[in-house]
């Protein structure tokens, strides 16, 4: 199984802590989450989203990677999905990135250069999950994300969390598949739960 991982900055860490960096690995689970710099609204309008929507749909089908569940909102967005080849996880952020950015700009009434951009100046985030607990875990947090930030009461009720594999179904192909990146630790994960289990004071 090839793997591989980039980093903006050769030093593997920094200021005590480890540096971001892009995790490449064949036959994966990936989360994946990008937002607007400054979380500039650029999504708002449904001709942004189907241009979003369009792009990000051409570009995975061409790479290889099936989306389990999307969820655009208004200045970022959530996905989760399987990735035979590792590798194309670059270029296809890029040609989905690229594309979005400059077609979106194109029906904005200024330009956003960048386009995507966190606080900590990454493009996107990916990562691997590590089991069916985090899957599941991170299948409802895309999931309620439209709840979440009060557009609507009931996830179902918007068109743009879009389920292309139904959660069991996509859990059961993966443990076929030993799709998980089991058994290396996941710092946030194992944070998140040692406060449950200790009822919220870790």
């Amino acid at each position: 199984m090839a793997f591989g991982k980039s980093s903006y900055n050769s030093k593997e860490f920094f200021a005590g802590k480890h540096r971001f960096e892009h995790w490449y690995r064949d036959n994966t689970v990936y989360f994946i989450t990008a937002r607007c710099r400054d979380r500039f609204p650029a999504f708002a309008s449904e001709a942004a989203k189907a241009i979003f929507w369009d792009r990000f749909l051409h570009y995975t089908a061409q790479f290889g990677f099936v989306p389990w569940i999307t969820s655009l909102l208004y200045n970022h967005y959530h996905t989760i999905g399987y990735l035979k080849t590792g590798a194309n996880l670059g270029p296809m952020m890029q040609k989905i990135h690229g594309s979005t950015a400059k077609l979106v700009n194109d029906v904005l009434p200024e330009r956003r250069v960048p386009f995507f951009r966190s606080a900590n100046h990454h493009d996107y985030f990916d990562g691997c999950l590590r089991d069916v607990l985090q899957a599941r875990r991170a299948y409802r947090y895309v999931q309620i994300q439209s709840v979440r930030h009060g557009i609507v009461k009931d996830h179902r009720e918007y068109p743009h969390t879009r389920m292309s594999i139904e959660l069991d179904r996509g859990i059961k192909r993966a443990v076929q598949l030993n799709a998980f990146l089991e058994g290396l630790p996941y710092a946030r994960y194992n944070r998140r739960n040692a406060r449950d289990a200790s009822g919220g004071v870790a």
